[in-house]
């Protein structure tokens, strides 16, 4: 039984009022959306605490394919958060990881669940990145 999440951030300004938008199909197919602004924030933040969130409202053990369009994200949890973590969180370049508190709430609901990671072209017309670009959008809106 799979579970998917497409999830997406928004920022206006960056930094900024901003805003995640996520849709999670249950292994039934039912969708639940979830939409959460943030008063000043940046984009990065954003994206990661939309794949946080998405994450975090499925059953530990669960399978979940994750879609989203920033290869920030992607490319973080399944590529550079290896080596930052056996830098104790420096980049290559020994300096702090940027958003490591995200990036360890992210490492850490990762680890309870089997999850596959895919990145989708932004503003694409893939109809469930679309819908969650415009929800992150619209709750960055209501708190600006």
């Amino acid at each position: 039984m799979k579970y998917t999440v497409f999830c997406d951030g928004s920022c206006i300004g960056n930094p900024g009022p901003g805003g995640v938008g996520i849709i999670i199909i249950d292994p039934t197919g039912k969708e639940t959306e979830y939409s959460i602004s943030e008063s000043s924030t940046t984009n990065n933040r954003m994206e990661l605490s939309a794949a946080i969130i998405g994450l975090l409202s499925i059953p530990d053990g669960s399978t979940i394919e994750v879609y989203t369009d920033s290869e920030y994200t992607k490319n973080g949890i399944t590529t550079w958060i290896h080596a930052w973590k056996t830098k104790n969180w420096k980049t290559a370049r020994g300096q702090p990881v940027k958003n490591v508190d995200l990036w360890q709430m992210l490492d850490q609901a990762r680890d309870t669940r089997n999850v596959s990671w895919f990145w989708v072209k932004a503003h694409n017309k893939h109809p469930l990145n679309e819908r969650v670009d415009k929800l992150a959008y619209s709750a960055a809106s209501k708190a600006k």
